[in-house]
């Protein structure tokens, strides 16, 4: 029987707990916020009617041990649990447990989550019912041998994914057979670290397909309907990077019978509340079962703009033991207008997507007509690197495709993100591409048109890099102004003949050499790299100025922090380093056989000892960090000197890990 309850602990953090916080709030709710030591500050903590500790920043320290959480709800007198996504949130244990305690679950029943929670066990249960499938293997003899022998037997190109979870994690796409048995083994790996089990199925790989995926609703009164489609093809690692609704691929005919096979496979499982049923659909048309996600999807508000509706609030009220809202008809004639998703990471996309961690040096959402930005974050805020990469997501709806993709550009322009390097820019790129603003586009997407030796490539203009400087002038020029009572027009003057500043910067591994010269407080002449930049600084704000290049007005939105200068001007931001009084530069990392720790993170496996000879780009130690696991390899040749870490071991960026002899 359903228990009424007015109280809500969200057993999350970030932008997803922030997102079901206020949602539950608009509806009446007292809401309860968790916390680990890296969130206290965090907004969803001070939003929150209520906060309880849980734990140290780990998040099985934390945000994972089931037996917190529910002391928390205790302590608090929260009656009902919600889980967000991610962690938790599909655990049959975890809502199991919520329920043995007399609370209410905001979820699907232990049962449903345990059916559709291991991607073979579920497959099996998509035959019986009748959901389209893809060919190959979901037994139980997980060998090598047997996995390796089923991978041929399905036909390679073929999928090895981890049965226990999502998100691209413990997922490999194989070609050839010569890498099957270490995709396997490193799949394992993977998703033994993120999911606690090394249960692996494998499936043919259904080449130029597209991700489209199907949002159901259920109740306890055996009402289950759909919300359409969303489209997620465009990703990288197999994680989702934009996501639209409705599919560009998907016409009236096609969404009723995906529709149609996704509540069958919800009904299968007696399904409460809302989940999504993943699908690959194929250029011929033919659709196949993937997995079935038993939580809130992160990409939910494109439904809900297009749509019309809160699904957070109908999750409260399917909770309550209530009917569903609406039904099937009601929900489907609410359709309107499309809606795109981008999701701007702490990552860079440059340097094969490495997490980035620090503090938020200057944050500042989009705002207009039909955007809609969930996010955590704000200026002053610490990214740790505990958790996801996902930092925010921006969303725009518009009455047509067209629209709602130029409104998500023009919002991503607005979007102010500084501080550490993320990928607004690649995906600005990404929205622009002839092919994704065509609709015509599969997952293998981003592979195609922004392949990483293409995307390393990119580097700032020159005109870039003397606003950089000049924001640096300004920053010196109006502090010293404001210690000494200065005017404006006193700045860049001289009682002889004008003499330009020089500058050195470095961005990434490029330096820069430049001489700045101002003429009457505003107007600056640049060289840089042989090159002549005259830019008229027409007014300085804080935290950005205005100029005249080449009779165009722009705008740099800027941070300055240390030696750090960072700068969005011209549809691209980029972070330099004042190394203007920097002593000479050291040799090129691990030129001198030092292997540093690339990020915080933790040490999965060290693969060498002392007085071990390695050969050049040898693998010595696996980091893990935001969920991503990194190979650590040698640059030179040598002998292991030293061995420092452990497996299990936190580390922090930048950290000695192992000590090389280089060959003489």
């Amino acid at each position: 029987m359903t228990k009424r309850f007015n109280k809500v602990l969200v057993a999350n953090r970030g932008e997803i707990a922030l997102r079901v916080i206020r949602g539950a709030k608009k509806q009446g709710y007292q809401t309860v916020a968790v916390y680990s030591d890296a969130d206290k500050d965090s907004l969803h903590v001070l939003e929150a009617d209520e906060a309880v500790r849980i734990g140290p920043s780990p998040a099985k320290d934390s945000y994972l041990v089931i037996d917190k959480l529910i002391a928390a709800a205790k302590q608090s007198g929260a009656q009902a649990i919600h889980p967000g996504y991610g962690f938790l949130s599909e655990r049959e244990a975890f809502a199991k447990a919520v329920q043995d305690a007399g609370l209410v679950f905001i979820g699907p029943d232990p049962q449903s989550i345990e059916a559709m929670g291991n991607k073979s066990a579920s497959k099996i249960r998509m035959i019986a019912a009748g959901v389209p499938c893809v060919p190959g293997y979901q037994g139980d003899d997980q060998s090598d041998d047997t996995l390796v022998r089923e991978a041929k037997k399905a036909g390679l190109p073929v999928m090895v994914k981890a049965a226990a979870g999502g998100g691209g994690r413990g997922m490999r796409l194989v070609h050839e057979e010569k890498d099957l048995l270490a995709s396997i083994q490193s799949a394992r790996s993977e998703a033994t670290n993120a999911f606690g089990s090394g249960q692996l199925l494998i499936e043919k790989a259904v080449m130029n397909a597209r991700h489209v995926e199907i949002q159901v609703f259920g109740d306890r009164h055996g009402n289950v309907i759909h919300f359409g489609e969303r489209d997620c093809s465009v990703q990288r690692r197999n994680q989702k990077v934009v996501e639209e609704a409705p599919s560009p691929a998907v016409d009236e005919a096609l969404r009723l019978k995906m529709g149609a096979a996704a509540v069958a496979a919800a009904k299968a499982v007696n399904y409460v509340g809302a989940g999504t049923v993943e699908f690959m659909l194929a250029r011929d048309g033919q659709f196949y079962f993937l997995e079935m996600n038993t939580r809130l999807q992160v990409e939910h508000p494109v439904t809900e703009l297009v749509y019309g509706v809160d699904l957070v609030e109908w999750q409260l009220r399917v909770a309550q033991g209530e009917k569903l809202p609406m039904t099937q008809e009601q929900v489907l004639a609410r359709r309107r207008g499309h809606a795109i998703e981008v999701r701007l990471c702490a990552e860079d996309p440059q340097d094969n997507y490495m997490p980035q961690t620090g503090p938020v040096l200057a944050w500042q959402a989009a705002q207009g007509d039909g955007v809609r930005v969930d996010t955590y974050l704000r200026s002053g805020a610490v990214i740790s690197p505990f958790y996801d990469s996902m930092q925010a997501k921006v969303i725009a709806w518009g009455e047509d495709r067209e629209i709602a993709r130029q409104r998500l550009l023009k919002a991503l322009d607005d979007t102010t993100f500084l501080g550490l390097v993320n990928n607004k820019d690649y995906l600005t790129a990404i929205l622009s591409h002839e092919a994704f603003a065509g609709g015509d586009f599969s997952t293998g997407f981003i592979g195609q048109y922004f392949p990483q030796d293409a995307v390393a490539q990119i580097k700032p203009t020159h005109r870039h890099v003397a606003l950089a400087a000049i924001a640096l002038y300004l920053d010196d020029a109006q502090r010293l102004a404001a210690e000494h009572g200065l005017a404006p027009e006193f700045i860049g003057w001289h009682s002889s003949h004008e003499t330009p500043a020089e500058y050195k910067l470095k961005w990434r591994d490029q330096s820069y050499e430049l001489d700045v010269l101002v003429h009457d407080g505003h107007r600056f002449t640049t060289e840089v790299a042989g090159e002549t930049i005259v830019v008229d600084v027409t007014r300085v704000l804080d935290g950005e100025f205005h100029y005249v290049a080449d009779g165009v007005q722009g705008k740099a939105r800027i941070a300055h922090h240390g030696d750090s200068v960072w700068v969005t001007a011209e549809a691209a931001t980029h972070g330099y380093t004042d190394v203007t009084l920097a002593p000479v530069a050291a040799a090129a990392p691990g030129a001198d056989g030092r292997i540093l720790a690339n990020s915080d993170g933790k040490i999965v496996a060290v693969h060498v000892q002392p007085g071990e000879k390695v050969e050049k780009g040898k693998t010595l130690v696996v980091l893990e960090a935001m969920k991503m696991e990194f190979q650590l390899t040698t640059p030179v040749a040598g002998t292991v000197a030293s061995v420092s870490v452990k497996a299990g071991d936190q580390v922090k960026g930048r950290q000695l890990l192992v000590q090389v002899k280089p060959e003489a």
